[in-house]
């Protein structure tokens, strides 16, 4: 497919709460039909809470969710959640297709300054999912902050952020998604949070879709809930990077911890 679709749901979470928060998405998500890919925010069940996934709902009821949008809109779905799991426990970003194909990925790179590595535990694998023809990585809030992690190795045409990323640090969300853009020649889709926490953390959003030669398709304004929506183009892509073929002369590395 050439042209793909896109919604961002730019919206308030309520603390710690599952099911008020999957409510309040399914009257959202009740006005959107027929998409290729919807996202969501971090941690949409419950808000960026330390303690979220031992009060968490379980996995299959998260995805049991997805996949009954997903299977509505005949779209791609998902956003990231606490979840607590064999081994500990993990802030996963759970995408669901229509067929109820389930593709996940654990955060990486931990948010220190909020203690999230002492209750969570870091993901391995960096995931790159294939869906109607496009190549879609998925990332986590603070792993925006770590570009090598992110380079494109000519393996997607698109990344997507999704996060609780607070209004005091806004000036880095946009640019950092902007840089990821440009550097890349990739598509970039970041969905952040509106609202206050129990932590008294405030959250403008400022939710954006970038080209990939940085212009800007989708905005928000800030601490509003939106809805963004955007057509992302393949065969534009595709053309600016045979026209402008940057990535040619990307230094060439090899990460070798943790499997990667």
């Amino acid at each position: 497919m050439s042209t793909l679709t896109v919604t961002v749901l730019q919206a308030p979470l309520a603390w710690m709460d599952g099911e008020a928060n999957l409510r309040h998405f399914d009257h959202l998500l009740a006005a959107i039909d027929q998409r290729d890919l919807i996202i969501l925010p971090e941690m949409f069940t419950t808000g960026f809470a330390m303690q979220a996934a031992t009060q968490s709902l379980p996995e299959t009821d998260v995805i049991a969710w997805l996949h009954g949008h997903a299977a509505r809109t005949r779209a791609l779905i998902g956003g990231s959640v606490a979840l607590q799991i064999d081994g500990g426990a993990v802030n996963r970003f759970l995408l669901v297709q229509p067929d109820g194909v389930v593709h996940r990925y654990d955060k990486r790179h931990l948010f220190r300054m909020g203690e999230e590595h002492h209750h969570y535990r870091a993901g391995q694998q960096r995931v790159v999912i294939h869906w109607r023809g496009w190549r879609i990585l998925p990332q986590i809030c603070y792993d925006l902050r770590f570009p090598v992690f992110a380079r494109n190795r000519n393996d997607y045409d698109l990344a997507i952020w999704v996060a609780n990323w607070p209004a005091a640090r806004t000036l880095a969300w946009q640019s950092l998604l902007l840089a990821r853009a440009i550097e890349n020649q990739s598509y970039v889709v970041g969905c952040n949070r509106v609202g206050e926490d129990e932590n008294g953390l405030r959250y403008s959003g400022d939710s954006r879709i970038f080209a990939p030669q940085g212009e800007t398709l989708a905005s928000s304004e800030p601490f509003q809930p939106a809805r963004l929506e955007a057509e992302l183009s393949l065969s534009e892509l595709q053309a600016l990077r045979e026209r402008f073929p940057a990535w040619r002369d990307a230094d060439a590395f090899t990460l070798q911890r943790d499997g990667l």
